[in-house]
């Protein structure tokens, strides 16, 4: 039997306690609006590690069979530059989203300006299919993932 005091098996307390207040949700979009504004000032921002691409050439004028080293090197080079620059583009897009489903948690989703919500799912399929490509896989409507 449960005591008086619990809710769907939580305390009235606990409850209250797992309520966010308005001023917490407005305190934590600015701290992720401050994030991604950083971001977008650092080193990080995904056009800024996007342009940090090399030639071939900068490491060898020869063909691949004269110094082979040097072109393994632009290849791994070239291979972790680009994941770099999903895994920079996807914070991005992430904490962007963040920012909007704190908001929609605070004023309510369909509460949401529609450009809001639109850019949210937006950034979602964007992420979802980022991630399908990088991992040969497909998702379902339940979150689990299925082998193409």
């Amino acid at each position: 039997m449960l005591p008086a005091d619990m809710v769907g098996g939580v305390s009235a307390t606990r409850a209250a306690n797992l309520e966010a207040s308005g001023e917490a949700l407005d305190a934590f979009v600015k701290r992720v609006d401050n994030v991604l504004k950083t971001l977008e000032g650092s080193a990080g921002n995904p056009a800024k590690v996007e342009a940090q691409k090399i030639r071939p050439t900068s490491l060898t004028s020869g063909a691949a069979d004269i110094f082979p080293e040097a072109h393994g090197l632009y290849h791994q080079y070239t291979r972790v530059h680009d994941e770099l620059t999903k895994l920079s583009r996807n914070l991005h897009l992430q904490i962007e989203a963040i920012g909007i489903a704190v908001q929609g948690a605070h004023v309510g989703f369909d509460n949401l300006e529609e450009e809001q919500r639109q850019r949210f799912w937006a950034i979602q399929a964007q992420i979802g299919k980022g991630q399908d490509a990088a991992d040969g896989k497909q998702r379902t409507g339940t979150g689990t993932k299925t082998e193409a």
